[in-house]
């Protein structure tokens, strides 16, 4: 995700401390402070109504072989992600597969 000052533009010299929902962010470069919302949003749309689904997590394993060692956690957008989710639904139990694989060549 990210972030930058709505200030200065700022986006590296910032910290954060959390307050009950929020989290009051601060500029290093300008001193700017505001809040951010600890609930996941849509990059795109920015509705904070998501789909978490399962990612599978590659590794190579010998050779040419990758084989799935876990998966973590995504939030989809029923809107903006509603193809990736139909196709999830529709594979289910099994999670997504990323769009990018380890490289298998040395």
């Amino acid at each position: 995700m990210n972030l930058s000052c709505p200030s200065c533009g700022e986006d590296d010299d910032l910290s954060g401390e959390r307050v009950v929902e929020a989290i009051v962010v601060t500029c290093g470069a300008c001193g700017h402070r505001w809040e951010r919302s600890t609930k996941p949003s849509c990059p795109t749309c920015g509705t904070t109504e998501l789909r978490t689904v399962p990612l599978a997590i590659l590794e190579k394993s010998r050779g040419t072989q990758l084989s799935m060692v876990g998966t973590r956690p995504i939030d989809l957008c029923p809107t903006c992600d509603a193809e990736t989710i139909a196709h999830w639904q529709k594979n289910r139990p099994n999670p997504l597969m990323p769009d990018e694989v380890p490289n298998l060549m040395p």
